[in-house]
């Protein structure tokens, strides 16, 4: 039985570190969005435009999308569990909490992602460690909802848990977009449909939902976060998702939602005058532990430097 290779080069760590800094930035322009436009609105408005930029971009380069039956069947299972879930709850969240608090429940996904990829494949199992580094993140996430509650702020609660439901939708995409692979396809084409079917979907639903054309019409610094969020957190980063996708596995992936909160953070603060309180920060710290815990090569580093230094000073008591 073939598995994923889990230890990823150069060029991965690369692609991850710059995933991480487009989608910490989706949080930043959903933050300037949501203050003139519904959560819908903003989701549709974000595949549609992502899927013009990379239906574009196809043709540029001489391609075409398939047409075949099955294929747009997983775009359109990959555009529900990827784009239209996870966009409009945590779109929906944020427009009661902060971006940053949002980035972080974001990075419980690779928390769901080992349970769900667990059940539903054969080679990505849940080892004892990564059970332990489930158990410590999703402590941190206790820690930040039960303190909301004890404060009574319940809509703030809600935000959270809408957060976290995308979180888990994100978890079953990761491994229901291994597919994509098998019927080789390759990450342009992968992205472009999920973004397109996502769109047909989005546009008459937000159009006969929220009617935003009939709200004060939003200002240029929306239709830039707009423009951003659509361009860079979507259409080029879901080049690089599945890109990774399919060289470092589901797990590997979602180790980038720990990486999102940083940029996120710093953005919320200094442009949006957001602030987090230390719960948040606490809860961060669990989920990041566990992360650690999860991933085990940081644990192996230290092991390694530990018997080194070891090894050294008996070498020098021999002397």
């Amino acid at each position: 039985m073939k598995t994923i290779d889990r230890t990823m080069g150069p060029m991965e760590w690369a692609l991850l570190l710059s995933l991480s800094m487009l989608w910490g930035g989706s949080f930043f322009f959903v933050g300037v969005a949501v203050e003139d436009l519904g959560p819908l609105t903003i989701v549709a408005l974000r595949v549609g435009l992502a899927a013009v930029a990379l239906n574009a971009w196809i043709l540029l380069r001489g391609q075409h999308m398939p047409l075949d039956p099955g294929l747009w069947a997983a775009f359109f299972g990959m555009g529900l569990l990827n784009n239209m879930i996870p966009f409009s709850l945590i779109a929906w969240g944020q427009g009661h909490i902060a971006s940053g608090l949002a980035s972080i429940l974001n990075a419980t996904t690779p928390f769901f992602t080992l349970i769900v990829a667990h059940v539903l494949t054969r080679d990505e199992p849940l080892t004892p460690g990564r059970l332990l580094g489930v158990a410590i993140g999703f402590a941190g996430v206790v820690y930040m909802l039960g303190s909301e509650v004890h404060a009574g702020t319940a809509s703030h609660s809600w935000a959270q848990l809408a957060v976290l439901a995308g979180a888990l939708s994100y978890a079953f995409a990761g491994v229901f977009g291994r597919r994509f692979r098998r019927l080789g396809c390759s990450p342009l084409v992968a992205a472009s449909g999920q973004v397109t079917a996502s769109a047909l979907v989005l546009m008459p639903l937000a159009l006969g939902v929220e009617r935003f054309w009939q709200a004060p019409w939003p200002g240029p610094a929306t239709w830039s976060a707009v423009v951003g969020l659509a361009l860079f957190s979507t259409a080029l980063a879901y080049l690089i998702y599945f890109r990774l996708l399919a060289s470092a596995g589901a797990t590997n992936l979602l180790l980038v939602t720990f990486l999102i909160p940083a940029s996120a953070i710093l953005l919320g603060i200094v442009v949006l005058g957001e602030r987090l309180e230390w719960r948040h920060l606490a809860g961060m710290g669990l989920i990041g532990l566990g992360l650690v815990s999860i991933d085990g090569r940081p644990w192996k580093w230290l092991r390694s430097v530990a018997y080194a230094c070891w090894k050294a000073r008996r070498e020098g008591a021999r002397r």
